[in-house]
């Protein structure tokens, strides 16, 4: 059954130049979380997708069903689209999207000319969440990680609770991708928010370290928690990424 799509969190695509951008959201988000800034790079005239990832922005009991196979499915559909239409591809995404940014980085080095990983994760160092993973007895959701905003009266469209099955899924995904980092070779701007309360903030400088790319780079965010993209920094990051990519783009 065609599951219904929340308000604000269905996938968009904007047509403009040869330059195609990918910008997905993370983990029980949606694209509300990253809409800004897709229509700010679709403002400078790139072509940009922003997907819906399986099982968000519906029920939770979808996102209980939907796995990373699932996730890079979507993904990939957009990349397919925006590969049609543009000579190249940059990829930005906020937090497992970042991590998805990073994964696609060194898996599809024929299309990805750059990434932008927002507060993405490699690593959450959270032992209460990763007991759950295997754990038969585990509940079926735990309390969610939405809308971790310093901005006041901004809020994230976003599961309230985290569905458990997933994590699995999840957890792979993120060691897998963290494997990968070295095989990266293309041009990375690492965005991290020095306060963060989803993801540790050491994973941008381990990310910068670990990347094979030649051409990287740490942007600091001092005015920003988690969800980046929706907060003070926003226009910041827009503006940084838009740099990024015309100067990786010729």
């Amino acid at each position: 059954m065609e599951q219904r799509v929340m308000e604000g969190a269905e996938p968009f695509r904007f047509e403009g130049n040869d330059v195609g951008v990918l910008v997905s959201h993370g983990f029980t988000g949606t694209t509300q979380s990253v809409r800004p800034l897709g229509e700010a790079l679709a403002d400078e005239g790139f072509t940009v997708a922003g997907p819906r990832l399986a099982g968000h922005g519906t029920s939770m009991e979808d996102h209980a069903r939907s796995t990373a196979r699932d996730w890079i499915r979507s993904i990939q559909e957009d990349l397919d689209w925006l590969s049609g239409r543009t000579s190249g591809v940059f990829f930005a995404g906020l937090s497992m999207g970042g991590m998805f940014s990073l994964y696609f980085g060194a898996t599809r080095p024929d299309l990805i000319r750059g990434i932008i990983p927002i507060n993405a994760c490699v690593f959450l160092n959270n032992p209460d969440l990763a007991r759950l993973v295997f754990d038969p007895e585990a509940p079926p959701r735990v309390p969610g990680v939405g809308s971790d905003i310093k901005a006041e009266g901004v809020e994230e469209l976003v599961y309230p609770e985290v569905p458990v099955p997933p994590l699995e899924s999840f957890m792979a995904a993120m060691r897998t991708t963290d494997d990968l980092l070295q095989a990266i070779t293309a041009p990375v701007l690492v965005i991290q928010s020095r306060e963060d309360h989803v993801v540790p903030p050491e994973n941008g400088p381990y990310i910068l370290d670990r990347l094979g790319s030649r051409d990287k780079e740490l942007l600091r965010l001092d005015n920003s928690y988690h969800v980046a993209t929706l907060d003070n920094d926003k226009d910041l990051i827009a503006e940084r990424t838009v740099r990024f990519i015309r100067e990786h783009a010729g």
